[in-house]
């Protein structure tokens, strides 16, 4: 790892050990505070390299994340519950609208479900966009989801 990712990833956990930070683009302003420039790739990637994941209180470690929620619900379906607004379906992908920073979360949990019929995902700040194989997948990947809201 390069000495300047080394120091930007060291400035995240930096920023994060502070007061919560609720999105990405609020971390990416307050890196810039400290003359760390990054654009929003960069910085999903390296949230991602640091096994770093959106919660209620701001970006946490997985581990500590996932031991705080444990529970017998899974975590799609805990992340579908808490964050989902609406599903829109258009051909073989899926619309999903959350509030502003709960995209992620639903991706992240959603990309850990490995569903076969699912090709990938997409996490903007409030939309998530699911690619399906085919609109037949869609239409089962969607009824996974309602399932999991019922």
């Amino acid at each position: 790892m390069g000495a300047h990712k080394r120091f930007r990833q060291g400035q995240i956990l930096k920023v994060l050990a502070g007061p919560p930070v609720g999105s990405q683009d609020e971390l990416r302003r307050q890196l810039v505070h400290l003359g760390v420039r990054v654009t929003q790739a960069t910085l999903s990637r390296d949230l991602r390299e640091l096994r770093l994941v959106k919660t209620a209180e701001g970006y946490r470690p997985l581990s500590a994340a996932a031991a705080e929620e444990a529970s017998s619900v899974p975590a799609l379906a805990r992340a579908l519950k808490e964050f989902l607004l609406d599903v829109r379906p258009a051909q073989n992908m899926l619309v999903l609208k959350t509030p502003p920073g709960g995209a992620q979360p639903i991706a992240a949990a959603l990309d850990a479900e490995r569903w076969k019929e699912v090709a990938g995902t997409l996490a903007g700040d409030d939309t998530v966009l699911i690619i399906a194989s085919s609109r037949t997948a869609r239409a089962a990947v969607q009824k996974r989801i309602e399932e999991m809201l019922g």
